[in-house]
């Protein structure tokens, strides 16, 4: 049963992680600008989150969830408005020229971002809480040791995405020169601030 459950979730968390949003468009933006490291630590927040979000699913924290569920309006308002403020600062930035500029501050930050960002959207909640009831695990009594199984499989699966996807763009990186990085800026910082706007009207 442990085995199963672990690859059932290293599955749910590569393909919760894998369609492209404002995450993977941030993603591709700091590994062809900042270097790999900086676009795996993007990911890598935001696969923290997912396990966060994939505990409180799975060990049925029931308080917390209804906890973000009952200040998803606020909580997606902050995370609407920090997409718009993330998608105007990365369309103005100017593109960095070595990928070893990058102190420890600047991945931390790249890290921190995304995991901030992606608890701030607490609908990602219902999913897995969705799932893991599917699953049968969610809200049961004695299923701790699979519930732990199949966090840790998600979050190893979110992790599993983004490497391969900051491994995959950083491939393309030399093929930028400086004019190429700005106009990745500009797009990438549309991109996000629309998905921004779009998260602040839903809201409405």
């Amino acid at each position: 049963m442990g085995p199963e459950m672990f690859l059932k979730g290293l599955l749910f968390g590569f393909s919760i992680a894998a369609p492209v949003g404002p995450i993977g468009v941030l993603t591709i933006r700091r590994t062809l600008s900042d270097g790999r490291a900086a676009g795996f630590f993007t990911g890598l927040g935001a696969a923290t989150a997912d396990a966060v979000y994939g505990s409180v699913g799975g060990f049925g924290i029931t308080l917390i969830a209804d906890c973000l569920i009952s200040q998803r309006f606020w909580l997606g308002l902050l995370g609407g408005i920090f997409l718009c403020y993330l998608g105007i600062r990365t369309f103005l930035a100017a593109p960095s020229d070595q990928a070893s500029d990058l102190r420890s501050k600047g991945l931390l930050g790249s890290y921190l971002s995304t995991f901030l960002l992606t608890l701030a959207n607490p609908m990602t909640i219902l999913s897995f809480t969705a799932a893991f009831t599917g699953l049968g695990l969610a809200n049961q009594s004695g299923s701790y040791q699979n519930a732990g199984l199949l966090v840790a499989g998600v979050f190893l699966g979110s992790t599993l995405w983004w490497f391969m996807l900051s491994g995959g763009v950083s491939r393309l990186r030399d093929r930028f020169d400086q004019a190429g990085l700005r106009w990745v800026n500009r797009v990438s910082g549309a991109i996000i601030c629309g998905f921004g706007m779009i998260a602040l009207y839903s809201l409405i």
